[in-house]
């Protein structure tokens, strides 16, 4: 068993974050400029999660595996988390497999900048909404 026991506590935690960067208008308006749509699949546990940026707002839906996205991005849910704290470069771990980029990495790669705020909302996120035990110090 990875860092979170079930399917629903990883999807609440991650949903709950992409609707935080959802709300927060400088990351938002610089994913909307990229019209992407990502999806999110992650392993142990299993959570699929898109991302709309094609639209005039940025619209999470979980669950969603029929929606035609641009990008996926396939991982270890624990990579994900590590990732939303700045710990995981995402050059070297599509290099090393631990993510899988299906679609225009480049694109990808230059939303970099743009999400680099995220890095310090996670953990703020998870102390707000009782996860503290999640927490990276």
């Amino acid at each position: 068993m990875g860092l979170f026991a079930t399917s629903q506590h990883f999807e609440n935690v991650i949903v709950g974050f992409f609707n935080l960067i959802a709300a927060s208008p400088d990351v938002a308006t610089k994913l909307l400029n990229s019209k992407l749509i990502i999806r999110f699949n992650y392993r142990d546990p299993e959570v699929a999660v898109l991302v709309d940026c094609s639209q005039e707002s940025i619209r999470v839906i979980s669950g969603d595996k029929e929606t035609i996205a641009d990008v996926e991005m396939t991982m270890n849910a624990e990579v994900a988390h590590k990732f939303w704290f700045g710990k995981v470069n995402l050059t070297m771990a599509l290099a090393r497999r631990q993510i899988i980029a299906k679609g225009p990495v480049p694109q990808i790669l230059k939303l970099l900048p743009a999400i680099r705020p995220t890095y310090a909302m996670y953990p703020a996120y998870l102390d707000a909404k009782g996860y503290k035990e999640y927490n990276i110090h």
